[in-house]
Formats: structure tokens, sequence, C-alpha cells
């Protein structure tokens, strides 16, 4: 009898340490393919001119597809990466007798290799026809734009986790009717000291020095030669 309760008293305990193994799931990207792509703001007659493709691969946990993505991945620590999403949207109108369906670039997100889980990334005053956001270490760059009645095409810099921008500079207008594209050039990132130059297209470039939460503008950097 004292045999028989020892066995399931180990038993017992074995089954309680398995419960607390955290299980490791396994976090791949598969192979790419091209989607074809216009610009929201093309019109009937500029559609077959800014009419292109995106690039897209799917997002699998565990061998579940959980998200289709676009662009290169970015490390921001050795178990975690971020990612932007690529969205599938259904532009059927009422009237249509059949589905219609759309891809646009979409949000980042933030993906944990160790867990599976996948955390949405809100920054600030993103737009996903205009911001093209290049990362270095945890922080982002970027042209965003403001949803406000006056609007305006802003540099912003973002470090994940913090309250507010580490940058949130006025660059420009916005909405534009007439604009470049892409609107901002890749924002160029410098390690030491810590700053980044943001430019738009066939505007001036600006660079600061980002500094934790805070950034200084760098005065005489506003030349196309940054």
């Amino acid at each position: 009898m004292r045999a028989v309760v020892v066995f399931a008293l180990s038993m017992f305990a074995l089954r309680s340490v398995l419960a607390a193994v955290p299980k490791v799931h396994t976090v791949t990207l598969g192979a790419v393919r091209k989607v074809p792509y216009t610009q929201p703001d093309a019109t009937p007659d500029t559609k077959s001119d800014e009419t292109s493709t995106l690039k897209v691969r799917p997002l699998f946990v565990d061998d579940r597809q959980k998200e289709w993505t676009m662009g290169e991945l970015h490390d921001i620590t050795d178990r975690t990466f971020a990612i932007r999403r690529a969205l599938r949207i259904n532009d059927s109108l009422p009237s249509d007798s059949t589905a219609h369906w759309i891809w646009q670039p979409g949000p980042w997100i933030m993906v944990d290799r160790v867990t599976g889980h996948i955390t949405a990334l809100h920054l600030p005053d993103f737009d996903p026809v205009v911001s093209n956001a290049v990362w270095f270490r945890d922080y982002a760059a970027y042209c965003g734009t403001a949803n406000t009645p006056k609007g305006g095409l802003f540099a912003i810099v973002v470090q994940l986790g913090a309250r507010r921008a580490v940058v949130q500079k006025l660059i420009g207008k916005w909405p534009q009717t007439d604009h470049f594209i892409p609107v901002c050039q890749p924002a160029q990132w410098q390690r030491l000291p810590m700053r980044v130059t943001i430019k738009p297209t066939g505007g001036e470039a600006t660079t600061y020095d980002v500094l934790g939460t805070a950034s200084i503008i760098e005065e005489g950097d506003n030349s196309d030669d940054n």
C-alpha cells in the first residue's frame, strides 16, 4: 500500500514539473510571393502608373499561419523581432456580385520567438502608405502624418515602451495633392553618438541626436549632403 502511495505522489510531482515547464514554440516565415498593389490615392487616370507589387510572406507559429507580413524583419533582442503586417482587405462595393480583395501595407507587429506571442505596435502618427520605419535597436524612425484638421508631415523617432515619441517634429505639409513617391527617404542611423537623419523626398534633411526619450536637433545639418 505504501509503495502505491509513493508511486502516486511521484507521478503527481512529475506532472507538476512538466506543467511548470513552458512550451517552446516555433516561429517561422514562409516563402515570398508577389501580390498586386495600388496606391490608395491613385485615380482612374493614374492607376496604371501607380500599380506595383508587394512582396508578402506568411508568419507561422507552430506550423499555423497567424499573419501575412511584408518587408524584412528587425531583430530587437535575441528572442523578439519586429515585422510589418500585410493586410488583405475586402474592397467589394455593396453592388458588386463577386468579392474583390486588395493588398495593402499594414502596421508593425512584434513577435516573441519563445512564446509565439504577437503584439501590435502602435507607432505614433504611423501612416501605412507614407511611413517607412527604419529600425535601430528598439528605436524606429520614419515620416508620419497627423490625423488632425491641420494635418502635417512629421519626423518621428519612437522607442518601444516609451510613453511619448523621442522626436515629433513638423517638417512639411500634409496632405499634398501632388507628392513624391516615396514621400520620405529611408532614415539614416548612426551609432555613436546615436543620431538619425530624416529627409522628405525633394526636401531638406534634418539630423537629430537621440538621447533616451529626448532629442536634440543638429543645427547646421539641414543639407542634402546628410
